[in-house]
């Protein structure tokens, strides 16, 4: 695909119509004019009686989607404006709800980079497919930011405590964990897409990535489950961090590390978020919920800080505050739940 032509393709071929996130330099990652671009060819495919199944796919060989493009909310912040950020997030939230609720098959090509917006436009999906390059993540506590897109809804919707581990480490997984966690169906390798992207213009989905659909190599997160459900089974990211330590394992060690060196404020409000989404029933009131902890995060210091830091100057050293996780009290968590009143995303 040309990085030159428009940010997101459109094609019908056959029964399919094709979406390409085409934006293969920026890792494909979204703009507010590519949802919008998204969400009207939805609008139009699904009145579309030609139009069977719509299959989304990104550009290039390096992933579908890394997620928002998320200079918009630096900009912001410095600006002190947050009304573009938060209608970037109003109208990507509703998308997302709106993949959940398709009539017709929504076939979503993981393959390689999958991160935050894109696990958004991914996961939701009603075919999802993984390969053995995909990394599927969702990394908001590394720039203060908490899941949202519905991955705090996917999340606690995986088996035991495997999405609170995702969560708080921000951590990519493999195709296998990724089909654990039920964040995919299928695995299918990389190197037989293009076959299966032609055949979905003259088949049904289901019959097409049946043929193609492979057992996918090992992955980690099963024989890890052990200490990750009991770690994480803690009331407080503080004791989840010191049952980490304590279990003497690599890996949880690890873990315990990657959270330690995110966003205390951001880690402290994501474990709430998934507490709280575990108690929600449906997809749309925990957007609703997301779409309050991500207004609220636009106005605090780690978000911009976080951003800088990956992203603008690229020195991967954020100054977080609060800089410790003791110095986040419950009330500082609670604000991020605050009703918006007439700004609420409104979905439930």
């Amino acid at each position: 695909m040309s990085s030159d032509a428009a940010p997101v393709l459109q094609d019908v071929e056959g029964r399919a119509a094709y979406l390409t996130l085409n934006r293969p330099r920026a890792l494909n990652s979204l703009t507010h004019p590519m949802l919008r671009s998204v969400a009207q060819a939805l609008d139009t495919w699904q009145h579309d009686p030609a139009v069977e199944a719509v299959v989304l796919q990104g550009a290039g060989e390096r992933g579908l989607c890394a997620g928002a493009d998320i200079r918009l909310f630096h900009d912001d912040a410095r600006s002190g404006d947050h009304r573009p950020s938060q209608d970037f997030l109003r109208d990507e939230y509703r998308l997302n709800s709106r993949i959940a609720h398709y009539p017709k098959p929504y076939v979503a090509v993981m393959d390689g980079i999958v991160m935050g917006g894109g696990v958004g436009l991914s996961a939701h999906g009603g075919i999802r497919i993984v390969t053995e390059r995909s990394k599927v993540a969702m990394p908001e506590v590394g720039i203060g930011l908490v899941p949202d897109v519905g991955g705090t809804y996917l999340f606690t919707r995986a088996p035991g405590h495997l999405g609170t581990h995702l969560a708080l480490t921000g951590m990519a997984i493999g195709a296998a964990d990724a089909l654990l966690c039920g964040l995919a169906d299928h695995y299918v390798p990389s190197a037989v897409l293009p076959g299966l992207l032609r055949e979905l213009a003259g088949a049904r989905p289901d019959e097409v990535v049946a043929r193609h659909a492979e057992q996918a190599p090992p992955g980690v997160l099963a024989e890890q489950r052990a200490w990750i459900d009991a770690c994480y089974a803690a009331d407080t990211v503080e004791e989840i961090v010191e049952r980490l330590f304590a279990t003497g394992d690599v890996a949880a060690k690890e873990a315990a590390d990657l959270i330690l060196s995110r966003s205390p404020m951001a880690v402290k409000a994501t474990l709430e978020s998934l507490r709280r989404a575990a108690r929600l029933d449906s997809l749309e009131q925990t957007l609703d919920q997301e779409y309050r902890v991500s207004c609220a995060a636009l106005h605090t210091h780690d978000l911009p800080e976080g951003i800088r830091a990956q992203i603008i100057d690229k020195d991967r050293d954020p100054k977080w505050s609060p800089a410790t996780l003791t110095e986040v009290g419950a009330a500082d968590v609670e604000r991020y739940f605050a009703p918006l009143g007439e700004r609420e995303l409104g979905l439930d």
